[in-house]
């Protein structure tokens, strides 16, 4: 018995060793979840098996999934910033406002601008919305009597709907959507997902870099129509909570934005807010009556 009972000691203690072992019990974490890994860690995108995991990691990273269930929360957000824009070999000093939605898409750009020497300030609005895009005068132009007026623009339909989905928050909602054809892959040690963009920007390819912490530190994206403004890559850095109200919220200080091989934006973000603010993009008549 007394044989019996020392053996039974020494197969507990042996069990006892491995569990307490920690090079054991890191080797033993479920796949594609290292022990002591977070939701939205830097681990936990840079050791993904796949890209769902990843793209998870980056929302949650960038703040946009919010309560217990952990569900997508941001659709409206505004930001301001400042710095150069570039048109025509022209560098300008930049104001920069976007207001935004994605359900349903809609994106108002406006651009406040001089010359590098100087001249009269130029204010320039650049709207898209589900399937119209136009420029205004002034905010809501055409949609009230004697308020401005409102410009098809429909040869800029695609190129400004690609900027909504090519900021960090569009460019994972677009990944979570394209489900099985979105692929995971490892660059330069930098965790990197390619997927395909569908329905009126079909035929486009993003492919997303997420940084150490998760966070968008690169958006390309490739297009088969061979024309500058649909061959993308935008640069994001320095984030922070930039709200006036603390919103946990994660937005790039810093945004520069290419076509081709041409800088056109180069901006410093001084405020968001990503509090769903109300906001609504519809098209006046006469840009719905004129078409897409």
């Amino acid at each position: 018995m007394r044989g019996r009972f020392g053996i039974c000691l020494l197969i507990f203690a042996l069990i006892a060793a491995v569990a307490s072992d920690p090079v054991h019990a890191q080797n033993t974490a479920p796949k594609g979840k290292p022990a002591g890994s977070k939701g939205g860690g830097a681990v936990a995108a840079t050791a993904a098996s796949d890209a769902p995991t990843a793209l998870k990691a980056a929302a949650d990273a960038l703040g946009m999934l919010r309560g217990p269930n952990r569900i997508d929360a941001i659709n409206t957000m505004e930001f301001w910033g400042s710095g150069t824009s570039y048109s025509g070999g022209q560098a300008y000093k930049t104001d920069y406002h976007v207001a935004l939605g994605y359900d349903p898409p809609g994106m108002r750009v406006e651009i406040k601008r001089t010359g590098a020497k100087g001249g009269a300030a130029e204010r320039i609005l650049q709207v898209v919305n589900d399937k119209y895009s136009w420029n205004e005068t002034e905010i809501g132009s055409g949609l009230a009597g004697g308020k401005g007026s409102a410009t098809p623009a429909a040869g800029a339909f695609e190129s400004r709907s690609l900027q909504l989905w090519t900021l960090p928050y569009g460019a994972i909602k677009a990944g979570m959507a394209a489900g099985e054809k979105a692929k995971l892959s490892v660059e330069n040690g930098a965790t990197v997902i390619t997927f395909p963009l569908s329905g009126q920007l079909a035929g486009i390819t993003l492919k997303v870099t997420l940084g150490a912490k998760s966070l968008v530190t690169k958006v390309e994206a490739q297009s088969d129509k061979p024309t500058p403004d649909m061959i993308t890559q935008t640069d994001y850095s320095t984030y922070a909570d930039r709200g006036d109200i603390t919103s946990d919220l994660q937005f790039p200080g810093h945004i520069i934005q290419k076509q081709g091989d041409k800088i056109v934006l180069d901006v410093m973000i001084k405020m968001d807010d990503p509090n769903n603010p109300f906001l609504i993009f519809p098209a006046p008549d006469s840009v719905m009556s004129a078409g897409k």
